[in-house]
């Protein structure tokens, strides 16, 4: 027999819908720590600084790149033993991609960053996409 909840759910919950705006790339990074922490305690700084970092490209570009003005996004995070999943939901259907070196340019890293953290992909959704990474260590 499964005992019942009988009070409100404790700790954050695994997902965070956010304005689609620079400013959310900031929130989003605050949410994972939060959730990550909660939930499995004992991380890693290094490892929690990769799962920061991936959680921070992935929602920048769906900023830039995933949204309209006036959409919004949604992270959803799950954590198990030795990895954290990072989903980001948006609404274009337009994957992400790597683009060339440039010198010039401060910007275009991002996937390259995620690439190398991280094992990743992209799934459609009604009204949009899902990009998700697997941290694991």
């Amino acid at each position: 027999m499964t005992p019942e909840r009988t009070g409100p759910a404790v700790g954050p919950p695994p997902q965070l819908v956010l304005d689609a705006v620079e400013q959310s790339v900031g929130h989003a990074r605050t949410f994972a720590r939060e959730y990550v922490t909660f939930t499995m305690g004992d991380t890693a700084e290094d490892h929690l600084d990769d799962v920061l970092l991936v959680v921070s490209e992935i929602v920048t570009n769906a900023v830039r790149y995933g949204t309209e003005p006036g959409d919004s996004l949604r992270i959803v995070l799950d954590t198990a033993p030795g990895r954290v999943l990072v989903e980001v939901h948006d609404t274009r259907r337009r994957p992400p991609h790597f683009k060339p070196e440039s010198e010039e340019r401060q910007r275009g890293r991002g996937m390259f960053i995620v690439d190398a953290l991280a094992e990743w992909g992209v799934r459609d959704r009604p009204f949009g996409k899902v990009v998700w990474a697997a941290i694991k260590w």
